[in-house]
């Protein structure tokens, strides 16, 4: 039985140490959407009402954090992926307190801006361990648990929004409650954003369970260490095959920046960015942050918005659950080319609701729900797999990290500067400005981006090496 057991490897071990790092994902998304529910008191309690630059300010703080984190996030190559996870967690955490404890704007900006930091870091490093640890076949679909990890990650903080508006409610209204509830119910916010301190605590204390990267331990010289990794989840005779590809390619890696413009990478360097700019000029965190503010100038009220904003976050995860079980069987240019499309249809039709402007409420979650599931199964988990996948082992770090920061760098600029485009474009222009952003997609993926499914990492690189 031992000896079966090792040569199949062990799936139960394998699962468990990509549910535990796949945490990560889930903070990530309930990070960077509690703020949507939020934004209503937090407007009210700083007095942003006519301060749209501010108001962006709250919202995107913690992705310009992320930014940053992504820029830093390229120290996986020197301390590991699980030592960088471990910061990340820390960063989470007092963050969560921080912002529960915000009295004034900036404090609260402030630490916003340290969970981002956290974001930032864990948006690059997740996928890179799975993609490290997880077999060629399943690869994509292990990645892609990453992205579910986020939209389930962002419907939780929908639910939790919507859950601590309600029982806050019914405290503040009763007079005989402490000053302690009064203060913490009263300002609602507090306890939606608070209330990350749980799941971010439970990922610093798991990630101590999970094993180095193999490739990084390898990396580093620990090549007895990275077998008896690779055999617990691949089976001994493909681990020591793996061993030896890796070891090929870590003779003919450097690991430095400058190496991703070289002749042999400036293709899929081009690739990982263009991805992971137009995933986000696509809006959607625009619906991620703003969706409730979005419902109510469609008509709805805050309490019916925050219910709308849960059909979104079902969605969210429902459609990325499909594109984790096909993104192995399909491919990714076929999934990108069919959600873009969804994309593109969605945009429009959610600008045209919005220039007429009457009786659109129920159209305009229709349209937005659309919109999410084609987003979801395509130019959400797509461009984490295939950044994870098509770069060199010693240089990958780096190459998340570039493309991670270029992700976040967009998503900023995009939820910054949508109260502002709101004012000056409307929401119909803003959403139609989005549509054609988006279109620019297609060319890109008939003439430019090759198929990943099915191949080893080391057949990729080589693949670029041949190229060159």
């Amino acid at each position: 039985m031992t000896g079966k057991r090792r040569e199949k490897g062990n799936l139960l071990y394998f699962v468990l140490i990509c549910i535990i790092t796949a945490f990560g994902g889930f903070l990530f998304g309930f990070d960077t959407a509690v703020i949507s529910g939020a934004i209503s008191p937090l407007s009210d309690y700083f007095h942003l009402e006519n301060e749209p630059v501010l108001l962006g300010w709250v919202v995107s703080s913690v992705l310009l954090g992320s930014v940053i984190g992504a820029a830093c996030s390229g120290i996986a190559d020197y301390i590991g992926r699980k030592r960088t996870l471990i910061i990340a967690a820390v960063l989470f955490t007092f963050s969560a307190l921080g912002s529960a404890m915000a009295e004034t704007l900036w404090f609260f900006i402030s630490f916003r801006l340290m969970g981002g930091l956290g974001v930032g870091i864990a948006a690059m490093v997740v996928p890179l361990y799975i993609s490290e640890i997880s077999p060629a076949k399943i690869r994509g679909r292990m990645v892609a648990m990453y992205q579910l990890s986020i939209t389930f990650g962002v419907l939780i903080a929908y639910f939790s929004n919507d859950f601590f508006r309600s029982i806050a409610e019914g405290f503040v209204a009763n007079e005989n409650s402490s000053m302690l509830i009064m203060w913490f119910m009263g300002d609602v916010w507090r306890l939606m954003l608070g209330s990350e301190l749980i799941p971010a605590t439970a990922f610093l204390i798991l990630l101590f369970f999970v094993p180095l990267s193999p490739r990084y331990a390898l990396s580093i010289g620990y090549k007895n260490k990275a077998l008896s990794i690779l055999s617990r989840v691949n089976g001994h005779d493909m681990a020591v095959k793996e061993i030896q590809e890796m070891n090929e390619s870590l003779k003919l890696e450097k690991g430095t920046f400058s190496q991703l413009f070289h002749p042999e990478l400036r293709k899929p360097t081009f690739i990982a960015l263009f991805l992971a700019i137009i995933s986000q000029l696509s809006g959607i965190d625009i619906i991620l942050h703003y969706g409730p503010l979005i419902l109510e100038r469609g008509g709805l009220t805050f309490g019916e918005s925050l219910n709308g904003q849960i059909i979104f976050g079902v969605v969210l995860v429902v459609f990325t659950t499909i594109a984790m079980w096909k993104v192995d069987r399909v491919g990714r240019r076929k999934l990108l080319l069919i959600g873009n499309f969804g994309v593109v249809i969605s945009l429009l039709v959610i600008g045209f609701l919005f220039h007429l402007n009457q009786n659109v409420e129920t159209p305009l979650i229709i349209a937005i729900s659309f919109f999410i599931a084609s987003f979801s199964f395509s130019l959400g988990p797509i461009p984490w797999i295939i950044m994870s996948e098509i770069f060199p082992t010693k240089i990958r770090g780096r190459a998340m990290a570039l493309g991670t920061l270029a992700l976040f760098g967009s998503n900023w600029l995009v939820a910054q500067m949508f109260p502002w485009t709101s004012q000056v474009l409307g929401e119909n222009g803003t959403f139609w400005l989005l549509a054609g952003l988006s279109t620019l997609t297609f060319p890109f993926v008939m003439k430019v981006l090759p198929e990943t499914k099915g191949k080893t990492l080391e057949e990729i690189e080589n693949h670029w090496r041949n190229c060159a």
